[in-house]
């Protein structure tokens, strides 16, 4: 602890501590109100947060923790390039992963300090994913492109309002290079207004217990953060575990891409290290390091059991280690825009890795984070653009079954309702479902493919797709089975089309044409010989197992009798006898 921080008591610091959560809360929430694009407003992919004088995390809005982990790198390097130039009154706006340390193009940082009688004390700080940044692909999420400067506008830290003042340059560019201005500055405007309310906030913190006390307690938060964190890596067994991963790869004929890591627990310490992971691609899934370092930091929370504040000072304890020129740490001008699949797919591999140091804190491996799909064209001589963040099945746990329609750890957003995709775009959805026997066999279940099918009521649409765990489905853990692969189809049946998991090049579509969209199922936790019967019925009643999935995947015997499911306990056990003995 800093000698600083040792004049505070425990009680102001909790009173301080849940102040700034509520604070970040609260920008989360008018970001969410007041936004005009769904990917914002319902999808909720966005984040907020507070920040002390130096641009160090405080505390975060209940949002996308791929987002939240990636503000550190952020505003480290606004505030080391800026801070002789900030005026009161002044906000930035920034997005490139390059030259201002984002994540991708389509995640816009708008972010404003706190003065206090002439100082900065603070910063009110947003991101968002926004519909459209331009780009050759409508949502700018092309997975096909090969460099940066295909993917969209790339915007540098740039002074969007200069001590109370718009600039109107910076509003005119956006409108001019994004298709849906209207969604993109709205949305931007939502983040404006976030950022102003959070400013008054502060403030009044600020005016309650001054600045002395104030910085010694923003010291002392981070100290919490981090000695809670250590104190529970110490706990870890020490010792190197290692898990490997694969994204299917891009494209008709992909390749493999490898994600291989090695985490290293000595003591209180945590190294995360992704040598032997794929060099970076042509292609738009490489991941900025900010980013690959917030992938690290969600999969370790997660598996904490503190109650970590969710400030800077959890970090110090966690260091990560990414090759240059890797898909993990790219070299410019490589493109990233569709670099949620790497975040994601190098969650599931540290959370592999951690299954081995702790084997009952670790669900086994689920649908993979949010998917997206993009469909556009034009409507009554309009632009239209659907984005969306799809979720989501987790794997089995340790102690229950896996779950359907829940966030990825990296991701806490939602799917869009149908009434407002229909709403808002000329879509249709005509089914929206569970997918029965998808989930991975084990002692506890995966959870349930879920599974979208959209009719398109344009007169034409182009689509393009960011999923995957096609050719590598969910992984089981303990002897747990894997999940089932995901899949793309356009016109389901005999004369379907099969879509790449990662289309490199977006596919045209007629009125008519019918897109399903079915996500992989969750790994198995266990054997699936020690499932409890009971369980297997329960399931089959509610037909997310059919009986015959439930001979083969789990040796379980159900018939109907009295036109009532009933476990044959006497066959049941006989099956499971012989399959056991067969090893």
């Amino acid at each position: 602890m800093s000698d600083s921080a040792r004049e505070i008591s425990p009680y102001l610091l909790e009173v301080v501590r849940n102040a700034l959560d509520t604070i970040a809360d609260e920008l989360a929430l008018i970001v969410m109100r007041t936004a005009y694009s769904s990917i914002v407003r319902d999808a909720m992919d966005f984040s907020t947060a507070v920040c002390d004088a130096n641009g160090a995390t405080l505390a975060q809005g209940l949002t996308t923790p791929l987002h939240l982990g990636s503000f550190f790198d952020a505003m480290a390097n606004l505030v080391a390039t800026q801070r002789d130039t900030v005026k009161e009154g002044d906000v930035f706006v920034f997005n490139d992963p390059y030259l201002a340390a984002g994540q991708h193009l389509p995640d816009i940082y708008i972010v404003r300090p706190v003065f206090i009688d002439g100082t900065i004390e603070a910063w009110t700080t947003t991101v968002a994913h926004h519909n459209d940044v331009g780009g050759i692909v409508p949502g700018s999420n092309s997975i096909g492109s090969t460099e940066i400067y295909q993917e969209g506008l790339r915007l540098p830290i740039l002074k969007l309002i200069e001590a109370g003042r718009e600039n109107r340059a910076i509003w005119d560019i956006i409108s001019a290079n994004v298709r849906l201005p209207d969604k993109v500055i709205g949305d931007l405007k939502a983040q404006l207004a976030a950022c102003l309310i959070g400013e008054r906030e502060i403030v009044d913190l600020f005016r309650r217990y001054g600045a002395p006390t104030l910085r010694r307690t923003f010291a002392m938060i981070h100290d919490y953060a981090e000695r809670l964190t250590r104190a529970e890596f110490a706990e870890i067994p020490d010792g190197v575990y290692r898990f490997a991963n694969h994204i299917d790869g891009i494209g008709e004929n992909p390749e493999p891409i490898a994600f291989r890591v090695a985490l290293t627990v000595k003591g209180d310490r945590v190294i995360v290290d992704w040598t032997g992971t794929s060099p970076q691609v042509r292609g738009g899934i490489n991941s900025p390091v900010p980013f690959t370092k917030a992938a690290a930091y969600a999969a370790i929370r997660s598996v904490l059991g503190s109650e970590v504040p969710n400030a800077q000072g959890f970090t110090r304890a966690v260091s990560v280690h990414a090759p240059p020129g890797t898909i993990a740490n790219p070299l410019p001008p490589a493109a990233c825009g569709a670099r949620g699949i790497t975040g994601f797919r190098m969650i599931d591999c540290v959370m592999g890795a951690l299954a081995q140091a702790l084997p009952n804190r670790v669900p086994a491996d689920g649908s993979g984070g949010s998917t997206l799909p993009s469909i556009s064209g034009r409507q009554d001589g309009r632009p239209f653009v659907f984005v969306e963040t799809v979720m989501g099945t987790s794997g089995g746990m340790p102690e229950h079954d896996g779950q359907e329609a829940i966030t990825h750890v990296g991701a806490n957003q939602s799917n869009i309702p149908i009434e407002l995709i229909e709403r808002d775009h000329p879509l249709r959805v005509e089914r929206y479902a569970l997918v029965p026997d998808s989930g991975g066999p084990g002692r506890f279940r995966g959870g349930l493919s879920m599974l979208r099918e959209i009719r398109i009521l344009a007169d034409e649409a182009m689509i393009s797709v960011r999923s995957d765990k096609r050719r590598f489905p969910p992984y089981g853990l303990q002897g747990g089975k894997p999940g089932t692969p995901s899949w793309n189809i356009i016109n389901p049946g005999p004369r379907q089309r099969v879509l790449p998991v990662l289309m490199n090049e977006p596919v045209m579509l007629k009125r008519g044409d019918v897109f399903r969209h079915m996500l992989a199922g969750g790994g198995g936790h266990g054997p699936a010989l020690s499932r409890d019967p009971a369980l297997v019925l329960h399931d089959v009643i509610q037909e997310r197992v059919t009986p015959r999935h439930a001979r083969d995947a789990y040796g379980v015997i159900v018939r109907r009798k009295a036109r009532v499911w009933v476990v044959d306990t006497a066959a049941t056990q006989r099956l499971r006898a012989r399959r056991m003995q067969r090893g």
